[in-house]
């Protein structure tokens, strides 16, 4: 059953709101579209809007921050990561102020809105800063653990949702931690890292392979920043062929984070399935996913690929 990122989403902002007195919610006139309206309906003094002015909603959370407040600023990914990437480096990254920034609207899934609205960098841009902690959540569920978690840490960090639907993948309580990932299935043959709406996909994928008679890992790699460096290891040394699978650029998400460390550690193939070194265009998620390989088929695709390179790699 698919459930909406955006209505979970601020059922657990005015939710927390209970347990965080000192939390405030911030946004660049888009409380209806991300139906933050809720939370101003219920807490009308906790809730900023700076007009479509992104640089002042950063600047603006940042000395909300500064005063001993918890301010989570929320917006379309494009304009909460990529348009206003100085004033998070310089007023909330440098500083290592405790604000959260959960970005909707990332990746492919956008759709119709095209690519000036496919945000399809913002794991990169924001994870090269040192300070943040990066997460990507894959459902429902997962939304609510990952905001319960950044407002539990003490520093900057960043949530990456989709646009809206995402089919359920957990069940009641979910832990979330950084550094944190989950095994959702146990193979021998190749790894299957994904996050985000991807996880859905790896799924499907490891299911094609199976009747194949080839066993995938799946593991949701939701902390992107940082990363589940001991997990990944096990499953190279386990499987020795990896993919990554992510609704982002190929370049300095998801893909290029467990290539940077298994490169160093232990050295295996891993092929990535993303958005290759372009931008989008308008379409239904699922065309744009087609037409991008970002489907179950594109990962059995190179699930096979990593695998074969396995066996070259050893006989060579």
């Amino acid at each position: 059953m698919k459930k909406s990122f955006r209505s979970t989403l601020i059922n657990a902002i005015t939710k927390s709101a209970e347990e965080y007195p000192n939390m405030v919610v911030l946004n660049a006139d888009s409380a209806r579209a991300l139906k933050l309206t809720q939370f101003s309906d219920t807490y009308p003094d906790r809730m900023t809007g700076v007009g479509i002015s992104e640089a002042d909603l950063i600047g603006t959370a940042a000395g909300m921050a500064a005063t001993g407040l918890i301010p989570v600023v929320v917006g379309f990914s494009m304009f909460v990561s990529e348009k206003p990437f100085e004033q998070i480096r310089q007023a909330i990254a440098y500083p290592n102020l405790n604000v959260k920034i959960v970005a909707t609207h990332s990746g492919l899934c956008v759709g119709q809105d095209g690519a000036t609205h496919q945000a399809l960098e913002d794991m990169a841009v924001i994870r090269s800063l040192p300070n943040f902690k990066v997460y990507a959540a894959a459902d429902v569920t997962e939304t609510e653990a990952a905001l319960q978690a950044m407002l539990n840490h003490d520093g900057p960090a960043y949530l990456r949702l989709g646009r809206d639907l995402a089919e359920d993948i957990f069940d009641g309580n979910k832990s979330f931690l950084p550094g944190g990932a989950d095994v959702l299935r146990d193979g021998d043959d190749v790894t299957i890292a994904a996050c985000g709406l991807m996880v859905e996909q790896a799924l499907l994928a490891a299911a094609g392979l199976k009747s194949q008679g080839i066993g995938a890992t799946v593991i949701n790699t939701y902390s992107i920043k940082p990363l589940p460096e001991d997990l990944l290891l096990e499953k190279a040394k386990k499987t020795n062929a990896f993919v990554t699978a992510e609704d982002h650029s190929v370049i300095g998400g998801l893909g290029s984070a467990v290539c940077e460390y298994l490169s160093q550690t232990c050295p295996v193939p891993v092929l990535r399935v993303g958005v290759p070194d372009h931008f989008g265009e308008s379409g239904t998620q699922d065309e744009l996913y087609r037409k991008y390989g970002l489907t179950a088929d594109d990962i059995i695709e190179a699930a096979k690929k990593a695998i074969s390179m396995k066996t070259t790699n050893t006989k060579g």
